[in-house]
């Protein structure tokens, strides 16, 4: 009878134990990512030379306020308009010139 009456507590602990390795493990690393984002969203202006997620490396061309897409200047003559969302690295000046 005392096994029965200590089973629903140590569920409770190893629920609560699961509850914290999710939290530690999946939550909180993806508020950090999510937080990081934003700021580097926050940092885009003209003139940025920055990294997509597709590998294009190229410098910020126009920021429009009104829409989520920007243009990006890949070399003298061509442009691509992307969402900001594919945006995942902002590069030292001078990277561009470097490669």
């Amino acid at each position: 009878m005392d096994a029965q009456q200590g089973s629903p507590m140590s569920m409770l602990i190893i629920f609560v134990l699961f509850g914290l390795i999710f939290y530690f493990m999946i939550y909180r690393p993806q508020q950090k990512r999510n937080k990081e984002h934003r700021k580097l969203m926050s940092e885009l202006a003209k003139g940025t030379e920055v990294l997509t997620s597709g590998g294009l490396i190229g410098k910020i061309t126009k920021v429009p306020t009104d829409s989520d897409a920007i243009v990006i200047a890949l070399n003298e003559t061509n442009e691509v308009t992307i969402k900001r969302d594919f945006i995942v690295a902002i590069l030292p000046k001078g990277s561009i010139k470097s490669l």
